[in-house]
């Protein structure tokens, strides 16, 4: 249902099974998004050995307590 104020759209109410489906679908979007843009770095060759990353991580704790 959508309600209005002056003639225009201001509010829309739906069943929570409706609105727990539009959640999810959109969740599935996001992951579809972030896979491909994954996949273009990878065959870009933009990546690092995950050992390398993670020690990275290590490094810029340690240099922010410093």
């Amino acid at each position: 249902m959508v309600l209005t104020v002056n003639g225009k759209a201001e509010v829309v109410v739906q069943d929570a099974a409706a609105y727990q489906r539009l959640m999810a679908r959109a969740e599935r979007t996001e992951m579809i998004e972030f896979l491909r843009d994954a996949k273009a770095d990878a065959d870009a060759g933009r990546t690092v050995p995950a050992r390398e990353f993670l020690q990275s991580l290590g490094k810029k704790k340690k240099a922010k307590k410093a």
